[in-house]
């Protein structure tokens, strides 16, 4: 059986309100809860048989813990805040939908994931350049002599997070000029 449904806009409008709402009760909150909090849900998705639709969502919410642990990429400062606080609602013991419904708890989390990915998707896209990069060159070149590799990392990576900002401030300039879903954002 296959389910679809669409979020209007206003429902876009109540989900992002609910984000915002989280992300201001949670500003405090360490960056270590907020993350364990998330790899527990992933785990429990894990551990769970769920519509593929709420799987393939939560493992994106994987890719961001990926993202915040990789020294290598050693994304801080502000950046690093933004991601941390993007995973706010999965701190929030009490979620629109509890969890323990079966088939359906999941459901708020997903909705939640898609809308923080969609919000860090520029975030996103740099860091798999990053890997992708990362991989390529070890492939083509091996293992390298450790300052060696940090230096040709460092200046990917400078290159990486300013393309990052620099996209998310277009963004944020076309937003504030139109009248499109861009202006709901949960930032």
């Amino acid at each position: 059986m296959k389910i679809t449904f669409n979020l209007s806009d206003s429902d876009l409008k109540y989900f992002r309100k609910v984000m915002q709402d989280v992300r201001v009760k949670h500003s405090r909150s360490p960056e270590d809860e907020i993350i364990r909090s998330a790899r527990a849900l992933i785990t429990s998705v894990r551990d769970t048989s769920v519509p593929d639709f709420i799987a393939e969502r939560i493992e994106r919410l994987a890719r961001l813990i990926d993202m915040l642990d990789d020294e290598e990429w050693a994304l801080g400062g502000k950046d690093r805040e933004r991601v941390v606080r993007g995973m706010a609602y999965f701190a929030e013991p009490d979620d629109m939908i509890p969890d323990k419904v079966p088939v359906l708890g999941f459901l708020d989390d997903a909705i939640m994931v898609e809308l923080v990915v969609g919000e860090l998707v520029h975030e996103l896209e740099a860091y798999e350049d990053f890997c992708g990069f990362r991989q390529a060159h070890v492939e083509r070149h091996g293992q390298q002599d450790p300052a060696t590799r940090e230096q040709w990392l460092v200046s990917r990576r400078r290159a990486l997070h300013q393309r990052m900002r620099r996209r998310r401030l277009n963004r944020r300039e076309r937003a504030s000029t139109t009248k499109s879903r861009q202006r709901l954002t949960i930032w």
